[in-house]
């Protein structure tokens, strides 16, 4: 994982829905092909982090096997976020591949 992007995956990924964070791990594997694996070590302080910025906002619910666990929301701080973030990796982006192919 490339440091300082795994906020904004969790924050794109709880855009998509609200998720417990086993799924947000398990999605961002899904749509990386495997590429990022987030282990719960680095995603449970991430969340706890982003929850204490108010970005997200955590509620209890049943799961679709009917366990309890704790659900991640994405608030509208967290959204306006993502914005500012995905921007700023897009320039990232842009720079590198213009550096590469000079």
């Amino acid at each position: 994982m490339i440091q300082g992007t795994l906020d904004m995956l969790i924050l794109k990924t709880l855009a998509l829905e609200p998720m417990h964070g086993y799924g947000v791990a398990l999605r961002i594997e899904q749509i990386s092909d495997g590429v990022f694996r987030v282990n719960p070590g680095s995603l449970l302080p991430a969340l706890s982090r982003m929850e204490r910025a108010g970005r997200v906002k955590s509620e209890w619910r049943a799961t679709e096997n009917n366990r309890r666990a704790k659900y991640y929301l994405l608030t509208a701080k967290g959204r306006k976020a993502l914005t500012a973030e995905t921007e700023q990796w897009q320039r990232q982006i842009a720079a590198i591949s213009r550096i590469l192919e000079a």
